[in-house]
Order: structure tokens, then sequence, then C-alpha cells
């Protein structure tokens, strides 16, 4: 394509002294003969006291910097095994923190790779100058076990410096969590969906209130007639329906820890083995209201799912459940605004075409229309978005990636009618960006990956992935670029005439 295309010296690399504690169960994943928590325990039991002190000082010495709150992470593992006890004398801390220390484990979570970022405008566009932007970057981070997480950067863009990544900070912070808020016309729709709708959860739906909790839930379970709850079919029921519950969830932030800071690590179920590219969007309700909208592939190691973030201030977020047709696939990408007073979004459907679907209330998506497949030779095997579509004067831009011989990725384009988006106006011909020279080696080779760029002062940027394990930024006049998809698809239409 005729696009000037300037690579930035901005760069991130996987840092594996950014780590958090998590509980470590010795054993976990073999098969063991014999829970050791108890063997673990009473060997620290026996531990006199003054060795409990001198092990309790260097655990502070050797961890304190690398996490906040450490007495508190090892006395709630301590707790989570059963060896916390109602004691508060210096000593019985003491070796309570040893306990604790016992079952935690740190994880580096970005110690394989750190790819795929997305970005959007920041909430804080303080102390800048008349020309520049900061900009969240949300980016996948990859750990021991190929386990996907959700962390954070920021950068300024514009004046004279281009694009500059602001130092991340440490120690990581991990949220508090808490059970997340259902519609209940939303919880029916979702187990329609997966065919876990029956008599008893019809029962249960018509005794909830119009939102809910977990615990709401529990309370119409225990309402019902003994002799239904009784149903040979009721405990599976049940089981199905408290998983799709617990899917959604709240997690919260301290207001003080820096968004560098924030990681949400794999909560519920269905995401064990994955938060993956997550595709950020700043939303603007028709109120003028503006919350932070975002799209991740849940992984379990054997599915996937499409899930739903949402925050009013990138420091509690909601985490919830999409459902319909239309929401079965990776990849999916919101759109900043309502449009003819519906959500949409670019869905890939059958593995490897795009297509827009439509949803009233943005968690159940039901109608696609096709937008564009494969059909140039580097966009063969597939093609996918990368990120929420970009409203322009001319259309709606939306970056894409296609996947030619040799599973190598490139970046292209699609330039999508305003007020129609089903109707694409242009398309790439030619990629943007392709997985050459220095962009070849990684992780996983002969891959570029974009989940969002951010239009500023008349130039894209867009920071993106490389072998799914580092992250550089590039951009390009904007107007260059829409002005070659105009001119690639006059072409087509030239040689179709």
């Amino acid at each position: 394509m005729s696009v000037t295309v300037t690579e930035h010296d901005a760069r991130l690399s996987p840092d594996p002294s950014r780590v958090i504690a998590r509980l470590f169960l010795p054993g976990e994943g073999i098969a063991a003969t014999h829970a050791r928590a108890a063997d673990i325990i009473a060997r620290v039991r026996a531990l006199p006291p003054e060795r409990v002190q001198e092990v309790a000082r260097e655990l502070r010495e050797r961890f304190g910097e690398r996490h906040s709150e450490l007495d508190a992470v090892f006395r709630g593992n301590a707790r989570a095994v059963g060896a916390a006890r109602d004691d508060d004398t210096p000593e019985a801390r003491d070796r309570e923190l040893v306990l604790g220390a016992c079952f935690t484990a740190e994880y580096a979570v970005e110690g394989t790779a750190l790819c795929n970022p997305s970005a959007f405008p920041h909430p804080d566009q303080s102390g800048l100058g008349p020309d520049e932007l900061r900009v969240a970057v949300a980016l996948r981070q990859i750990g021991e076990g190929h386990v996907s997480s959700l962390g954070f950067a920021e950068a300024v863009v514009g004046g004279a410096g281009g694009w500059r990544f602001a130092p991340r900070a440490t120690p990581l912070a991990r949220p508090s969590q808490t059970d997340g808020e259902w519609l209940r016309d939303h919880f029916e729709a979702t187990l329609e969906h997966e065919r876990s709708s029956t008599e008893l959860s019809a029962a249960i739906a018509c005794r909830l209130p119009d939102r809910f909790t977990a615990s709401a839930f529990e309370v119409a379970v225990a309402a019902l007639p003994r002799t239904l709850v009784a149903h040979r079919d009721a405990m599976p029921e049940l089981h199905a329906m408290r998983v799709a519950l617990s899917s959604a969830y709240r997690a919260s932030f301290g207001p003080g820890t820096a968004l560098s800071q924030r990681v949400l690590m794999p909560a519920a179920p269905g995401e064990e083995r994955g938060i993956e590219d997550a595709r950020f969007v700043r939303f603007t309700h028709d109120d003028g209201s503006v919350e932070h909208r975002a799209t991740y592939t849940a992984f379990d190691g054997r599915s996937i799912a499409p899930r739903l973030i949402t925050s009013p201030d990138l420091v509690t977020f909601a985490i919830h459940r999409l459902t319909g047709p239309a929401a079965e696939n990776k990849g999916m990408a919101l759109f900043p605004r309502l449009v003819g007073g519906h959500h949409l979004a670019v869905t890939r459907s059958g593995g490897e075409r795009m297509s827009l679907a439509r949803s009233s209330d943005g968690l159940v998506w039901d109608e696609q229309t096709p937008l564009h497949g494969p059909e140039q030779p580097w966009e063969l095997i597939q093609t996918g978005n990368c990120g929420a579509p970009i409203e322009t004067e001319r259309g709606w831009l939306l970056l894409t990636h296609g996947v030619g011989p040799m599973r190598t990725y490139s970046l292209g384009a699609l330039l999508l009618d305003r007020e129609e988006p089903w109707r694409v106006i242009a398309r790439s011909t030619e990629p943007i960006l392709r997985a050459d020279g220095p962009r070849r080696d990684g992780y996983v080779p002969n891959v570029v990956y974009s989940c969002g760029a951010v239009a500023h002062r008349g130039r894209l940027w867009i920071p993106y992935g490389i072998g799914d394990a580092r992250v550089s930024v590039a951009s390009l006049p904007l107007d260059e670029l829409l002005d070659s998809l105009a001119a690639a698809e006059a072409a087509v239409a030239r040689r179709s005439a």
C-alpha cells in the first residue's frame, strides 16, 4: 500500500521481575497418595519460637519490596489451608506468616511473553502539552504454563516525542473480588444458549429480582419446594447454574495503585488458563456518559468464550458473560457508541471470516452480517479484526489481520460506512504491516498482531505485538491510509468493470 509507515523506538519487553504472590498447593497437579498440607503445617508448628521469628524476618526482608501487603497475603493463604488460629500474639503472628509463606509462590505474570496491546484514551489527561494525548495500553501477559493475564501500561502520544511509554510501576497489585450482578433476562438467555434451561431454572428465575447476585440466587434456591430440589437431575443442574453465575464478578483495586501495577489474573470458571487479547474501547453512551469497555477471550484449557469488561475508571472492573450465537468465537471488537440504537461488534464467524453483530443490551448478541473473508494472498487462511473500529469523517476504520502461507500474519484495514457499517466501502489489497525482517522472530514466529490502535492529531498509532513476545509501535498519516484504501477499492472496481 502507498502508505508511509513510521516505526518508533518505543518498546515493551517481558520483565520477569514483575511478579505476584499467589496460593501454592505443594503437589498440585500430580497424583498424590495423601494430602501434604497437614504434614507441612505440623513441621512449622514444631519450629521453636526463635527460629520462627528468624524465618519471618527473612521473609519480610527478601520479599517485602516485591509485594504490597505481604503479611496479609501470607495470612490469607494460611487461612485458605486451615492453618490460621485465633491468636494475636507476636509469636503467633510470625508463625502464621511462615505457615502462609509455605503455601505461597511467586508468579512472573509476563515471564514468558508480553504481547497484543490495545490502546485507548486514558481517563487522566492532566499535565500534558497542547498536542499530547495520554493513552492506556492493555497488555496480554503470558507466564508459566502459558497462562495469560491482563496488565496495563501508559504512554504519551504527540508533541515532540512521538510515542513515549511511561515506566511501569511495581509492586504489582491484585484486586479484591466480589460477586457480579446479573440481569434476570440475561441469566435466562445464558442458560438457554448453553442448553441449561430446565424446569428447575425456570422455577428459580421466577423467584429472582430483575437484578441479582449469587446470594439472591441461593435465597431463591432455598425457597424451592423440597420435591423439586430432590429431583434426580437437580444437583447437576444447580451446579451448572452456579458455574454460570460465578463467571460474573467485580474486581476492585486500591485507589492509590498506578494503572501499570494492576493485574487481572484468571479468577472465574471458564478462564482458568487465560484472559486473552483484551480489546478495549472508550464507549460513549447516548446521554454523553463514558465508560471503558473491552471484550476478551476466556480460555479454560479446552474451550474459549468471549467475555465483557466494563469500567468507569480503570480502578473497578465488572466482568460478565456474553451470550448468543454471535458471541461464540475469539476476537470480538466493540464499536465505541450505539449505531442506529444498537450495540455493534465485529466478530469472527466460521473461524476465518469477519462479521458484524448486533445487540440490544450489549450482552446478548444475536444477529450477524458477513463483512469480509479471505481474499488476498496474505489472508488466505483467515481474517480478523485488530481492535475496535475508529470513527472518521469518511467512515469506520477497522484495522484487520490476515493469516497467509506459513501462518504469517499481516495487518490491513477495512473502511465501513458510518451509517450502515455492514457496508464495506474499501479494503486493503496489500498489507500495512508485515511480519518480516526484525518482526519475524519471537515466541510464535511470523506474527504481528494488535488489539487496538488510537487516532490522534491526524495520525494513527498502532502498538502491536511481535512474535507473541514483545511490543513495538508504528504510526502512519490517517488521511494517507484512507486515501490508499479508496484508491485500492477504485482499482478493484476498474478491473471488475
